[in-house]
């Protein structure tokens, strides 16, 4: 997948926030019933467990994957179907990242592994065009709350930064997959 033009990504974050009501909730609708894994990984798991740490930072959250979806939606054209694709790609795709993600933090991790997985985890950034200037806005975003909000949990903060950046990573893929299983 290629990386947004500041052009591109200016346009489709115009197209994000021009979205009314109703055509906001038609391209949720639309999202829930094409990806309902992936929209029950984003609005349920992955915004729950920002929710345990700060409800506001949750909301934010689910604001910013909204716009990512209009982003894609926009830049990309119609998500693809989950079933097109089948579960299980999506489902080793997400615990791929998961793993990945896991040699970041702060817990438990014998080194050697933690350095390969850190490693695989940088070589497919690079690989990926990983959308960085929609990452640094979405990451903007998250910033500006908590200067806005000083009382915003900075665990949840920095969650919902890994968070979006791992919702935009899936993003990508499921595109990548689509495009591939084209040709």
């Amino acid at each position: 997948m290629r990386e947004l033009a500041e052009k591109e990504l200016y346009q489709a974050l115009a197209f994000a926030k021009n979205q009314d009501e109703d055509s906001g909730r038609k391209i949720l609708e639309q999202f829930q019933r094409e990806q309902p894994a992936l929209a029950q990984s984003i609005f349920g798991v992955f915004s729950a467990v920002i929710a345990q740490k700060d409800q506001h930072v949750a909301h934010l959250f689910m604001d910013l994957c909204f716009d990512v979806i209009c982003v894609f939606k926009h830049a990309f054209g119609t998500l693809p179907n989950q079933q097109s694709m089948g579960f299980e790609w999506l489902e080793k795709s997400a615990a791929l990242l998961d793993t990945e993600m896991q040699s970041f933090m702060t817990q438990p991790m014998d080194s050697k592994i933690r350095n390969k997985l850190q490693n695989r985890f940088t070589e497919r950034l690079v690989e990926s065009d990983n959308q960085t200037g929609l990452v640094d806005f979405m990451n903007a975003s998250i910033d500006e709350l908590a200067i806005e909000a000083p009382t915003s949990s900075k665990e949840a903060i920095q969650m919902a930064k890994t968070m979006i950046f791992v919702v935009i990573q899936l993003f990508g893929a499921v595109y990548d997959q689509a495009n591939n299983a084209k040709q």
